[in-house]
């Protein structure tokens, strides 16, 4: 199993565990060490391969160690079979619905005999839910739209878990024989926030039906669904499908063009094919015979003129190479018909990170660590931000303890000296009527204010709209943090007017982020690539909350590729100079 796996799983006995009501402390000792599994960098199967002992890690006791450990030789974990027994499984499924926490599912289990999401929906068509105590209309409506999101958003892996959730697999085909170039195509290759399912793409002229059966030979592949000469499919303990075609190296660029989609990137050369004689598909590029309908033509009738590298296919139709993050029909054909592809953002190009958290709100690392965490990634600068007093649960900071906070990040400015900026700053919450969560006075002491939404999202559209514009109003602003609050797979965005915002970011120069937390990615693409067109400033932050978290980066920089965002675009990709020298800007 991967880390993945073993931390749902872990995560799952602790959800159990509440709706039955059992200890807090065992219930909390399992949430740290979800916490725990999902930050380790190092898979669990090479360090207790290694002789690890992983009870040195920080909330791994001896029992959860035993569990690790048979999760991993096993792929079962006994104490979750003896919960179940008392409490049915699918109940999980009710707490990932909102206004649906553990004691609710427990009461609706008990009372009405309710274990999963089906079940809910049917008592609620009759009516039967708003009559129990603690439960109301407003709840009752709140339940129907979230079961719409569920249902939307179960089949559907983050990324970035999909990343982690392949990774033993990868490891497992690169020693596949006959194999000498592997690849994930599809929506995991354009960088989307989400996918469906894997398409896993193998070079090699020969021995096809040999690389099938090594692949479907995956030890951790709980189901084989497909297996033949050039195709196979399996299904990983997470439920993610993967699908593995093999590839001749004359075919290989064409498969990967065409696998990689989207499916309306494609239509589009096709039909720039058709129009130049040529037919383009998964086994390459083909002249149309003379005379001869295109619609009847085999998939490798004709001459081939193209198709080894994914080049060929786009030269065939006179275009550049287009990279994948851009490949959705949204206007990269335009761009590169007119020499115009944007010089995509990338990793390397990031100088600092303008928001991020320590143990003064609810970080678990201090401001020292937090800034040598960045300095070995290479910043040059960073902007502590922790959250204001409002975020009551994030242990917020009032005026008081943010000048205390000062004290200490000055410091650490003098300990690390002059070649590395701390920013103090802090993540400000826009109250429920547009005011900011601190005095004036301490906005204007601070070198950056981040702004943002975190409490009574339920407001209609208008609200929210005026409610963020009024925040956004405030002299001192100079960010507004995950504009839409969503959090994928969980949590829908707010309504709100984003060409609103947007159009009040440029008139008043404020940063919109691009959050690279992978349940946020806030903002979207569409909206980071409006942002650009309205030449609105982009900050491309962690949000980090522990040292590891700063990895994070990479996927809000693969969100800003989507948009077509160029190093230029991203605040955090100028120097230090230039970041303070914005900050330093007029405002009214």
């Amino acid at each position: 199993m991967e880390n993945l796996d073993v931390a749902r799983t872990l995560s799952e006995v602790a959800d159990l565990l509440e709706i039955r009501g059992d200890n807090p402390f065992r219930i909390r000792a399992y949430r740290n060490a979800v916490r725990t599994v999902e930050s380790l960098t190092r898979p669990l199967t090479q360090m207790v391969d290694e002789g690890e002992d992983l009870t040195e890690l920080q909330g791994i006791g001896k029992q959860v160690d035993a569990h690790i450990r048979e999760l991993l030789q096993t792929g079962q974990l006994t104490v979750l079979d003896e919960i179940v027994e008392e409490v049915p499984r699918t109940l999980t499924q009710l707490i990932r619905l909102e206004g649906v926490g553990p004691k609710k599912a427990k009461k609706l289990w008990e009372e009405l005999g309710v274990e999963s999401v089906e079940g809910l929906e049917a008592e609620i068509e009759k009516g039967t839910i708003e009559q129990l105590p603690g439960f109301g209309a407003k709840s009752v409506e709140k339940m129907k739209g979230s079961i719409e999101e569920f249902r939307q958003h179960r089949s559907r892996f983050l990324r970035a878990e999909a990343e982690e959730l392949i990774r033993g697999l990868l490891e497992h085909m690169e020693k596949a024989p006959h194999v000498d170039r592997l690849e994930v195509a599809g929506s995991y290759r354009r960088r989307k926030e989400t996918v469906g399912d894997i398409d896993l793409l193998a070079r090699a002229d020969e021995g096809g039906a040999e690389v099938v059966e090594y692949f479907i030979g995956f030890p951790s592949a709980v189901r084989v669904e497909a297996a033949g000469d050039t195709k196979g499919n399996i299904v990983l303990p997470s439920g993610l499908s993967v699908d593995l075609r093999v590839i001749p190296a004359a075919s290989y660029g064409a498969a990967m063009h065409y696998f990689t989609g989207s499916k309306e990137h494609n239509v589009r050369v096709r039909t720039m094919a058709v129009k130049r004689g040529l037919r383009v598909n998964e086994w390459g590029v083909f002249r149309i015979p003379e005379g001869v309908d295109p619609d009847s033509v085999g998939k490798t009738d004709g001459d081939r003129v193209g198709g080894t590298t994914e080049a060929e296919v786009f030269a065939s139709v006179g275009l550049p190479w287009i990279p994948p993050e851009l490949r959705e029909d949204r206007g990269e054909f335009d761009a590169a018909t007119a020499g115009g592809l944007p010089e995509l953002v990338t990793l390397d190009d990031v100088r600092g990170d303008l928001h991020m958290h320590s143990t003064w709100s609810d970080g678990t690392a201090s401001i020292l660590d937090m800034a040598k965490g960045c300095i070995e990634r290479g910043y040059d600068y960073m902007a502590i931000t922790d959250h204001s007093k409002a975020v009551t649960v994030a242990n917020g900071l009032t005026p008081e303890r943010v000048r205390k906070q000062w004290e200490e990040v000055e410091a650490v400015r003098a300990e690390l000296g002059d070649d590395f900026t701390i920013l103090r700053g802090q993540e400000v919450d826009i109250l429920k009527d547009g005011a900011l969560d601190q005095p004036d006075d301490v906005l204007e002491e601070l070198d950056i204010v981040v702004i943002a939404v975190h409490s009574f999202m339920d407001m209609d559209r208008t609200t929210m709209t005026e409610r963020v514009l009024r925040g956004m109003d405030h002299p001192q602003v100079d960010i507004l943090a995950h504009p839409t609050g969503r959090l994928i797979n969980r949590r829908e965005p707010y309504p709100i007017d984003m060409e609103a915002v947007l159009d009040k970011a440029a008139e008043r120069d404020i940063a919109v982020e691009i959050n690279a937390h992978p349940r946020r990615l806030d903002l979207s693409d569409r909206y980071a690539a409006r942002a650009r067109e309205l030449g609105v400033r982009i900050v491309i932050d962690s949000d980090a909350h522990a040292i590891p978290g700063l990895d994070v980066m990479r996927f809000g920089i693969d969100q800003g590729r989507r948009a077509g965002l160029e190093r230029s675009h991203v605040l955090n990709c100028g120097t230090r100079e230039e970041v303070t020298g914005w900050l330093a800007r007029e405002r009214s």
